[in-house]
């Protein structure tokens, strides 16, 4: 399990390498990229800013690959996230997940990035053609994430 928080960009084939041991163990391998998207227009003059709480977040997020290696027999997962100032259709988090049977890598990286988005201690600030605002948490990313609340209690 690794956790970075990292102003640069990162290489999506490298970090999918990591993820095999090389023991051979990893029968699949699911990931997620993300990139900044415009939210308002002009997309030339906007940018989406990401603070965050340096050892707090990674912590969070260390806690929720902890949460999911429980939940699914997961080989390795790894949570790439940018902070820092970035521009659309910039790569801003990267999740991937190796397991050994497809359902597990699937459901583990999706789990991942939902509680991403609802549980990391991340603040966004976008910033356009109408000025500068911060980010409220979106509700259906809330639902997303609670529906694996219900799975566990089932």
């Amino acid at each position: 399990m690794r956790v970075d928080v990292q102003q640069d960009d990162f290489d999506v084939a490298k970090l999918q390498s990591s993820l095999l041991s090389g023991e051979h163990d990893e029968g699949a391998i699911a990931t997620f990229t993300g990139y900044v998207r415009c939210n308002s227009e002009p997309a030339d003059g906007y940018r989406l800013e990401l603070e965050h709480y340096p050892g707090m977040t990674e912590s969070s997020i260390e806690a929720i690959l902890e949460e999911s290696a429980q939940r699914w027999p997961v080989c390795r997962a790894r949570v790439v996230h940018r902070v820092g100032v970035l521009t659309a259709g910039e790569q801003i988090v990267w999740v991937g997940v190796s397991a050994s049977h497809r359902e597990a890598a699937f459901a583990a990286c999706e789990f991942i990035m939902d509680y991403l988005k609802t549980r990391a201690p991340f603040w966004k600030k976008e910033t356009g053609s109408q000025g500068a605002s911060w980010v409220d948490a979106r509700e259906s990313d809330t639902l997303r994430a609670k529906r694996w609340q219900q799975s566990q209690q089932q």
